[in-house]
């Protein structure tokens, strides 16, 4: 068992290694990205299915609440959460459009969208994208494996070099921290 645990330590911390080495000045775009749309009081829209549903409604309660500096709450929502109006949808159209309507109704040109599919194959989340940028939105993919076809359609693309849906996850829970406290260090931050 421990060498079990072991190889699995070593597989998130090398995927994670190599996610880094191929990303980070994506991520510092992405960061400017974000906190100009704040100063300019647009929001953030997330979005994914299971684990990366979590994952979008962890990110969005970071960013509204706080993260590491004490500081005011900045617009982040996640469409996964609010299930009277995600089962209505799935119900009256279909499940493909419970990301893609709620964006028609809530987002706005300028805003930034980060859709959430390890896979990037994630139907429901290629429509939202599809959704925002027809609005005229800033597109932003958390995905893995070889991209799918999410990593297309999007402004900017992160793609975790594994198949392991678990390594994927953990990269982009990560992923998701350093780009909240970084935005509150161009924001917040002693330098500003």
């Amino acid at each position: 068992m421990k060498e079990l645990i072991l190889k699995y330590f070593q597989e998130s911390y090398k995927t994670k290694e190599r996610f880094l080495k191929e990303s980070i000045d994506t991520i510092i775009e992405v960061v400017h990205l974000i906190a100009t749309a704040f100063k300019d009081g647009k929001k953030l829209i997330l979005f994914g299915n299971g684990g990366s549903a979590t994952d979008a409604s962890h990110i969005a309660g970071e960013f509204v609440n706080r993260f590491q500096k004490e500081r005011p709450g900045l617009p982040a929502i996640a469409l996964n959460t609010d299930m009277a109006v995600i089962t209505s949808i799935a119900n009256d159209y279909e499940y493909s459009q419970i990301f893609s309507r709620q964006l028609k109704a809530l987002g706005e040109e300028g805003d930034v969208v980060i859709g959430i599919s390890t896979s990037g194959n994630s139907t429901n989340v290629l429509k939202a994208i599809d959704s925002a940028k027809k609005k005229g939105m800033k597109t932003i993919a958390f995905t893995g494996m070889d991209g799918g076809k999410l990593s297309e359609k999007v402004d900017y693309a992160f793609i975790v070099p594994s198949n392991s849906t678990p390594r994927i996850q953990e990269t982009h829970i990560t992923l998701g921290h350093i780009i909240c406290q970084m935005v509150e260090e161009v924001l917040f931050g002693e330098h500003n």
